[in-house]
């Protein structure tokens, strides 16, 4: 592979595979550009070398092929703007003639977006053919979709074979989702504190497992704190537990003690008698849960014990949150976590967030300028700490 910052693309087709997979309201506008903005420093770096840009994604999860709902031509204006103005083409296919005709029209610092990837089928298989055909519209492919590199689709991973290892590379966006990904994983600073929320511990298995051998504290809240303190024989009520995972909680908190690591569990919920914002709500020792009541946020004495664990760390990751973050009334353990984690931060922590639901709530909450590394990529962020192989990124390596 090459370092992207390092290459020249002049007078080269740059086919870029980027996550344009952003959400659209009812009239097709954009509710949320992150991964359009983060994706234009990569664009610009190929144009400003005289290079030109064509640019490759899927939006949405279009089932019967080609739909208007699906298209990127939506995007086209948008992604205009954000490049400051610059003309962008719009080919209504991805491996059709227009698609070929244009790219073969394109002058240096020009862009041209291809349609949606996955009206193809051929996309999602991983079809070596289709995946070819992709191939011929660049000379150089330049992989910038983090939030798709655990899948091994045509225009994520097997395309890469189309193109010899020097015209091969990540993006800006890319490189920096590794680089800071690494570090947490390979070159952690200790002490290490991992802090993973979410309802289900079913979904966090594999991270759990890994993060143990890397870890020296593990903070457990949201939904999937109340499995493991059933395993514990705490009383939780009407809190959501996995009741067949309570064996798979009682092992890692088992595997984390003969490893000296520390699993951190909420001393106190806030919990409610329904699962609704406007809900009756008390405060309640976590083991200690009323009959018909349930944990829907950390109480304030979770918030302090985790608080306290994180301004010690010196590397943190977050994945998940600590409550029902999306009702107003069960939001205020997210949030005094996110402050404490930006404030472990400029206490020079580096800090990581990942995951969909975190990610959101620290740009919901005003709080992502103040984290090392806010990642784009749930999935595939997830599938990183969970040590798995990623397609997307081996495809680059040549591995």
């Amino acid at each position: 592979m090459s370092a992207f910052s390092t290459y020249n693309f002049k007078h080269q087709k740059a086919l870029v595979r980027v996550d344009f997979n952003v959400p659209l309201d009812e009239n097709f506008q954009i509710t949320d550009d992150t991964r359009i903005r983060a994706a234009v420093p990569t664009i610009k770096k190929i144009l400003d070398d005289g290079g030109m840009a064509i640019l490759m994604s899927h939006l949405g999860r279009p089932k019967d092929g080609p739909s208007d709902k699906y298209s990127l031509r939506h995007l086209v204006q948008p992604l205009s703007n954000l490049l400051g103005g610059i003309p962008v083409f719009f080919a209504n296919d991805c491996i059709g003639e227009q698609a070929y005709l244009t790219a073969s029209m394109l002058r240096p610092g020009e862009v041209l977006l291809l349609e949606n990837l996955r009206f193809y089928k051929e996309e999602e298989k991983g079809d070596e053919a289709f995946a070819r055909k992709l191939s011929r519209l660049g000379d150089v492919w330049v992989n910038d979709a983090f939030g798709t590199a655990h899948r091994a689709h045509a225009s994520t991973a097997v395309i890469a074979q189309f193109f010899p290892s020097e015209k091969r590379m990540f993006g800006l966006l890319m490189e920096a989702e590794v680089k800071a990904a690494n570090h947490v994983l390979q070159h952690a600073e200790m002490p290490f504190t991992a802090i993973i929320g979410g309802a289900k511990v079913s979904d966090k298995i594999l991270i759990l497992e890994n993060l143990i051998s890397k870890a020296s504290d593990i903070i457990i809240g949201g939904g999937m704190a109340y499995t493991f303190i059933k395993a514990q024989g705490g009383r939780v009520g009407k809190s959501l537990v996995e009741d067949d995972r309570l064996q798979t909680a009682t092992d890692i908190l088992q595997k984390a003690e003969e490893q000296n690591v520390k699993i951190h569990l909420p001393s106190d919920s806030v919990i409610a008698d329904a699962f609704a914002d406007s809900a009756a709500k008390q405060t309640s020792p976590s083991h200690e849960i009323p009959e018909g009541w349930m944990g829907l946020d950390i109480g304030s004495g979770a918030v302090t014990q985790f608080s306290s664990v994180i301004l010690k760390s010196k590397t943190i990751l977050w994945n998940g949150p600590m409550g029902v973050f999306e009702m107003p009334s069960f939001q205020q353990g997210t949030i005094r976590i996110a402050e404490a984690v930006a404030e472990a931060t400029q206490q020079g922590a580096f800090s990581l967030v990942g995951g969909g639901d975190s990610v959101a709530a620290v740009n919901q909450f005003g709080y992502a300028d103040k984290i090392s590394y806010v990642s784009t990529g749930g999935g595939a962020m997830l599938e990183f700490f969970e040590g798995k192989t990623l397609p997307g990124i081996a495809a680059v390596l040549g591995s």
